[in-house]
């Protein structure tokens, strides 16, 4: 029979991180791939109206004009509705340079198939989304979609 020796070392074993580096790069890499970044920071207040009809907008070929109020920490440019294309507020005089601007910005196959998507709050005169579609006429730019409430859906014109 043997013995048991009561002398023995009662620490636990040291634990292996050699895998650890490579468990934090997958993880890392995961929420690099992962994460969508916004690409406008919307500078106008939005309550969007409800809608009856939705699809789906087509994201990737597809130029967004902003319109409302200013929001919370852009009370400098004033109380009326204002319009922005990108990251700027834009005159209605700037409209058609600036969405071609942005239309420039898309894949070459996608410039002659562009939506101009209409992300406008509910309580925006009426009158600034018409000088806006007249701006899109002159450009000859005609496919325009109103998002609405639902989920980033679209109403189709």
């Amino acid at each position: 029979m043997s013995k048991f020796r009561k002398g023995g070392s009662k620490e636990l074993p040291a634990v292996n991180t050699a895998s650890l580096p490579d468990i934090v790069f997958m993880l890392l890499f995961f929420f690099m791939v992962a994460t969508v970044l916004r690409k406008n920071d919307v500078k106008v207040a939005q309550i969007l109206p409800a809608a009856d009809q939705t699809e789906k907008l087509q994201k990737d070929r597809s130029v967004y004009i902003f319109g409302g109020k200013p929001g919370e920490g852009y009370k400098q440019f004033g109380t009326e509705g204002k319009i922005q294309i990108g990251d700027k507020f834009v005159n209605i005089n700037e409209v058609q340079p600036a969405i071609l601007e942005e239309r420039e910005k898309l894949r070459d196959e996608l410039k002659d198939r562009v939506m101009v998507a209409f992300k406008v709050d509910k309580e925006t005169n009426s009158g600034l989304v018409y000088d806006v579609k007249q701006e899109l006429r002159q450009a000859n730019l005609l496919k325009v979609i109103y998002i609405t409430t639902q989920t980033e859906d679209a109403v189709s014109q």
